[in-house]
């Protein structure tokens, strides 16, 4: 039996475990991308500030003096970074009795299944805390992503928050107020509805509602009004990660909303431990998730 050295056994048995834990990786959806854009950081948080945008513009009378207007700062959201890893060890005495195959391909397997898991509920989060009032999840106008009430500098409050089943009349109702959304100063900004999120227990309904030719139950011939106006242009996305089983989202086509930046990509590194003959492997990123503009979502945690 040919024993490797330490020396050689991690020479020979890392690039099979990068390929492992990468196919591993990568085997789950990244169900957050149509949720977040993606960003790059350069520091330990990232802050945003939301200016407020001039008021409309007034009517200058022949030799007057034109009217200076004066955008200020609404609020601030900050993302902090989090470092999410993990190791496994191989022993020495597996080395030696050449069972590292095995064992190491079951651990590197495990592992990068469990760093793409955490990536996705913690992105998932947002929207599974995006209704609660407890200060942990306010956003930077103090309010949760989705409420009644977000303050606005002179458009008084609004909101992107309702209580009600996922149906065509919820849906209308919801694009409806979408598009008469506002901005600090009270202009309103044409803001669309380009896609719609929802957990697995939703998805026949929405598939339903969004793309049967006619209006989904009911006798009557009319035509399916959301299709045929193409109002979700990207349709809708499946989370199986989203908790709340009546609950939905609209993203809109709102700038500087839901962002995730990234701090540090996943990088993998190993060793060997002197003191115990151990092969270690470690996997490790560094990342965030948050919301500056709540405008970009409109939600619903369903009506029970």
């Amino acid at each position: 039996m040919t024993i490797l050295t330490r020396a050689q056994f991690a020479k020979q048995l890392v690039p099979g475990l990068n390929a492992i834990f990468g196919t591993a990786y990568k085997s789950i959806d990244n169900e957050h991308t149509p949720l977040f854009d993606v960003e790059r950081s350069d520091r330990s948080f990232e802050e945003e500030v939301l200016m407020t945008g001039f008021g409309t513009a007034p009517v200058k009378s022949e030799g007057d003096q034109v009217f200076f207007d004066t955008a200020s700062e609404a609020w601030t959201s900050r993302y902090t970074h989090e470092t999410v890893a993990m190791a496994f060890a191989i022993t020495e005495e597996a080395i030696e009795d050449n069972l590292y195959g095995t064992t190491g391909k079951m651990k590197a397997n495990a592992m990068g299944r469990a760093m793409a898991n955490a990536k996705q509920v913690k992105a998932a989060n947002v929207f599974n805390n995006g209704f609660s009032t407890s200060a942990l999840y306010a956003g930077g106008d103090n309010k949760p992503l989705f409420a009644t009430d977000h303050p606005t500098l002179a458009a008084g409050t609004q909101s992107n928050k309702v209580s009600s089943d996922l149906s065509e009349t919820a849906l209308e109702a919801a694009l409806i107020n979408i598009s008469l959304t506002k901005d600090d100063r009270g202009l309103l900004i044409g803001a669309r509805a380009v896609s719609l999120h929802i957990p697995p227990q939703l998805q026949f309904v929405a598939h339903r509602i969004l793309f049967s030719d006619l209006r989904v139950g009911t006798a009557d011939n009319d035509t399916n009004a959301m299709k045929d106006m193409g109002l979700f242009s990207k349709g809708y996305t499946v989370n199986h990660r989203f908790t709340d089983t009546n609950g939905w989202f609209i993203r809109t086509d709102v700038p500087n909303g839901t962002k995730m930046f990234v701090r540090a990509p996943l990088a993998t590194k190993d060793d060997v431990d002197f003191l115990t003959g151990n092969m270690r492997y470690k996997a490790r990123e560094r990342y965030s998730f948050g919301w500056s503009d709540w405008r970009q979502w409109y939600g619903s945690s369903g009506s029970t």
